[in-house]
């Protein structure tokens, strides 16, 4: 590794990328700010001058180019804060719990664990404090097996030991694993059930988002999604979704590039009025419910896999949070 900016030993790594086969020459600094949430150029360009920031291990400026391939990592002053996490009193939804595991319904608005911007009041610092020594995942993050997204609601699996991490992840990536969600999606689904079989990747101009490449040959991750329609309204359907995969934004990302983005989703477009009338009693109609559910219409509702130590096949469902149960009977009303 390139030691000309004589670095402190106290420098630890926070993010590592590596850019994508079809990456354009872009600047360092802008590759990682689309990349990193809630980041700041500022932040990001002392981290240059410091020579904090290296590509292919060696230190790179602010100004440098980053190419397909390349590997960027980015170091700070301070530990993870993953590493740092302390307890904090949360009012933690247990499904189930035993001396192995535990199965939580995580409300929407809950980040699930400490990243930039989001330090403290996660999950994991809930769980910190329900108990001690979580074991830590490939990615440094104790006890998370899996994870949705902060305004999805539903449930989550975490393990508490490491037996039961190394069992649980090594299902999730043989896709023995069973999760199923309930999405409210935008548009009347004309087919009763489908699977949405589409690679996966960075959006190469929103790079916050996932979307389907247009040139898929190896390109991406595989994701796979099959669906079936529970009830459809007048303009919009409820869907209930099945993970094969569980890449970023899954379910968000396969429903947009079908053409039934998630109802109330801001980050892949459904907090728009997407399909109806041009009346303007329809439109106050749907701004209501977007008022009455201000997140995407997501919800994990079951979860099953084995028991990593019992062998036991274990299965878990959870009911609609209110906002959720409130919209579906609005469109209901409407819908009559």
């Amino acid at each position: 590794m390139d030691q000309s900016n004589n670095l402190e030993n106290d420098l630890f790594e926070h993010y590592q990328f590596k850019a994508d086969m079809g990456q354009e020459p872009l600047r360092v600094d802008k590759f990682l700010m689309n990349r990193i949430e809630n980041s700041t150029r500022n932040k990001i360009q002392t981290a240059a001058k410091n020579g904090a920031i290296y590509s292919n291990d060696k230190t790179v400026k602010s100004n440098y180019k980053v190419k397909p391939g390349d590997v960027v990592r980015v170091m700070f002053s301070h530990p993870p804060y993953e590493n740092l996490l302390v307890g904090e009193e949360m009012n933690l939804d247990i499904i189930h719990e035993d001396k192995n595991l535990l199965v939580v319904n995580k409300p929407a608005g809950l980040v699930v664990h400490p990243g930039h911007g989001n330090y403290n009041g996660t999950l994991l610092n809930g769980l910190i404090n329900h108990f001690e020594n979580l074991p830590q995942n490939k990615d440094g993050r104790p006890g998370l097996v899996h994870r949705i997204d902060k305004d999805t609601s539903g449930l989550l699996v975490i393990a508490k030991d490491e037996v039961s991490m190394t069992d649980l992840a090594k299902q999730f990536y043989l896709k023995t694993s069973k999760r199923k969600y309930l999405a409210l999606v935008w548009g009347i689904i004309p087919d009763e059930k489908g699977t949405i079989n589409k690679r996966l990747a960075r959006d190469p101009k929103n790079r916050l988002i996932m979307s389907v490449p247009v040139d898929e040959d190896g390109y991406g991750k595989e994701a796979i999604t099959h669906y079936k329609v529970i009830e459809r309204f007048n303009y919009l359907t409820l869907v209930e979704c099945q993970l094969e995969t569980g890449r970023t934004h899954q379910i968000r990302a396969h429903m947009k590039h079908i053409g039934h983005p998630i109802f109330s989703d801001a980050r892949y477009g459904g907090d728009k009025i997407l399909k109806g009338t041009i009346f303007n009693k329809y439109k106050q109609f749907v701004l209501n419910c977007f008022k009455l559910m201000p997140r995407q219409a997501l919800h994990a509702k079951s979860l099953g896999f084995i028991h990593p130590v019992s062998k036991k096949e274990l299965n878990f469902e959870c009911e609609l949070p209110v906002d959720f149960k409130n919209c579906l009977e609005k469109w209901r009303n409407y819908s009559k």
